[in-house]
């Protein structure tokens, strides 16, 4: 494990832009080597650590302050997603964003539920891969409209359906635990009838350009109606809208259609 101090700028100095602190989180030191060559020729990232074990981050954290992690599921001890978990529980966490491929679909779904900003294919090419670390780092989750529709649909598609109660005639029926859509529209009943059509459309993978032409607002009252439903929900980010979104089955409607 390697690890660098945060940079000191001398005083009066001018102010270049600041890299983007990267700590990087994988078990598999020719991974940790390919991304630090690959990442290592832009200018405004900067590797500030490395480590082997979800175990080691929350340290590594509060020592070097990184603004992204990007971080493998699969690792021996504590694994990404638990890592992820307990990172973005703690105040002032950085962003997240997990190491991934295809076939893992629903460890993907449970890392954004926990407030990861998104997901990259180990074979991503390195150009995207820095492009996806700024995006984070300036507070864009990366995935595309297409793929979080994708993610959110496939995952809904193989979730089980739960099995009936069983009834006997000497005792009562057990009550129903809330299913998941009905906790997710009585999240959403407490948002105004403006943000829940900014919801909405943040969940079917609108822009905030494209919100604003929608509802005919411009895109700075878009960026406030979308930063207090976050504040509201206790949401980290807009993946966790469009997911709270889908789950409440508003995004089964048509365009423009709303159910209350």
């Amino acid at each position: 494990m390697t690890s660098t101090p945060p940079p000191a700028r001398p005083p009066g100095q001018p102010s270049d832009p600041t890299p983007v602190r990267l700590l990087v989180v994988d078990d598999d030191p020719l991974v940790r080597a390919g991304l630090a060559l690959m990442l290592g020729g832009a200018e405004d990232v900067e590797i500030v650590g490395e480590a082997a074990d979800g175990a080691e981050v929350p340290a590594l954290v509060d020592r070097l302050a990184p603004d992204v992690v990007l971080m493998d599921i699969r690792m021996p001890g504590v694994d990404g997603l638990t890592a992820t978990e307990r990172l973005r529980a703690r105040p002032g966490a950085p962003e997240v964003v997990v190491l991934t491929t295809f076939h893992a679909d629903e460890q993907v779904l449970r890392a954004l539920r926990a407030g990861a900003a998104g997901f990259l294919l180990k074979d991503t090419p390195p150009a995207e891969i820095v492009a996806a670390v700024r995006r984070v780092a300036a507070g864009d989750p990366v995935l595309s409209p297409a793929v979080t529709r994708r993610l959110m649909s496939h995952v809904a598609e193989r979730a089980p359906a739960p099995a009936p109660a069983q009834e006997t005639p000497d005792a009562p029926a057990a009550p129903r635990s809330p299913s998941r859509r009905t906790l997710a529209r009585e999240r959403l009943a407490g948002l105004a009838e403006r943000e829940r059509e900014v919801a909405v459309c943040v969940g079917r993978g609108r822009s905030n350009a494209d919100i604003a032409r929608e509802l005919y607002l411009s895109v700075p009252t878009v960026k406030t109606h979308v930063s207090r439903i976050l504040a509201k929900l206790g949401l980290n980010n807009r993946v966790q809208i469009a997911l709270l979104v889908h789950d409440a089955g508003l995004l089964d409607l048509p365009d423009g259609e709303d159910s209350a």
